[in-house]
This record gives structure tokens, C-alpha cells and sequence, in this order.
């Protein structure tokens, strides 16, 4: 196979998005991937909005309570300022994160960096979900996971809220939220 010269030991960087409901497996897959790119001795970091301290405070952990070893950050552009020398960079819960984040993300990638992020693609009243939809629309790879409804049993690709609390952000789990799919989200109390 033929490389053109002055690509020859470039590496090239691309941004993959993880997303779905709640409780489809989003942070579970994040740290499948990041746990084997450290596997084959890639140097990786990983953030977290610092706002998301539901299990633990430097932890991304999944509701099947595997953990990684995290970074909080308040503002996604200090993203930017502690990316050392990496090669993989994980994120999650994307939808946390200010308007930046895409931003970020190219820039990162246009580094050589593959930039691996995670979160809600739909809030709880199935709106896109803070800047998930600007991450889809500049990923060179897009995963859509599915939880199972609570209600029927077929996939739930909604996060159902169970209390009236009208705030967007709202940091919960089963005692809040339920995933659900289209039919029960829409005719179920």
C-alpha cells in the first residue's frame, strides 16, 4: 500500500460518540473502550463534568458500578489545557458540558487524538440534549445503545422522569428516571 510521504508517521485523530437513554449502557461502553486502549499501552485521559458527582467525585462510574479513574472539569476548554501527550481521550456525560465542547473535540482530534465521548442524545422531555447533537453531526463514528422499557420490554430509547421537577439537569437514577420506549414514553403515565 502506497502512503503519500508527507503523511508517512501522522497520526490521524477522529471524534467517536456514544449515546442513548438513560440506563443503555453509554458509560459502560465508554470505559470498555478507554480500559482497552490502555490495554494495548495507549496513554489515555479521561473527564467529567464537574457537576456529575453522583457515584463518585474523580470516577466515571457506570450503573454496574465499573469505574475508571476521571478528571472533573468545570469548562470543556480546560480540556484543552490539560491534554498532555495522550492518545485516546474519554468523556462523559457530554450533554454537562458548555457550548465549547465540540470545539474542543475537533481540536483534539486535529492533534492526532482519538477523542472518544459519551452522554444523552435526549433529555427527559425527548429534546437533543445540550451539545450531544453538534458531537453527532461532527463524529466520524456514532454508537446508539438502547436500554430495555421498564413498562413492555421492547428497547427504550427514552429517559422517562418520574417526579414533576421541570428543570432540565437533573442529576438522578432508578429513583428518578426509567427508560421507556416510544409507545409507553408516550402513552403511559
Amino acid at each position: 500500500m502506497f502512503i503519500e510521504p508527507h503523511l508517512q508517521g501522522v497520526r490521524r485523530g477522529w471524534i467517536e460518540v456514544i449515546c442513548g437513554s438513560m440506563f443503555s449502557g453509554k458509560t459502560e461502553e465508554l470505559i470498555r473502550r478507554l480500559k482497552r486502549a490502555k490495554i494495548a499501552s495507549l496513554k489515555v485521559e479521561i473527564y467529567k463534568p464537574a457537576i456529575d458527582t453522583r457515584y463518585h467525585e474523580h470516577q466515571i462510574v457506570s450503573h454496574d458500578e465499573n469505574a475508571i479513574q476521571s478528571t472533573p472539569v468545570e469548562a470543556s476548554t480546560s480540556i484543552l489545557l490539560m491534554a498532555g501527550e495522550v492518545d485516546v481521550i474519554g468523556i462523559d456525560e457530554a450533554q454537562f458540558f458548555d457550548d465549547q465542547l465540540p470545539d474542543v473535540c475537533d481540536r483534539l482530534a486535529l492533534r492526532g487524538i482519538r477523542v472518544i465521548v459519551a452522554g444523552l442524545d435526549m433529555d427527559y422531555m425527548t429534546k437533543p440534549f445540550g451539545q450531544m447533537p453538534n458531537l453527532l453531526a461532527k463524529a466520524e463514528y456514532i454508537t446508539k445503545l438502547h436500554a430495555i422499557c421498564v413498562k413492555c420490554g421492547n428497547i427504550a430509547n427514552y429517559s422517562y422522569r418520574k417526579t414533576d421537577r421541570s428543570a432540565q439537569i437533573l442529576l438522578g437514577e432508578k429513583d428518578l428516571y426509567e427508560p421507556r420506549c416510544r409507545h409507553c414514553y408516550y402513552t403511559l403515565p
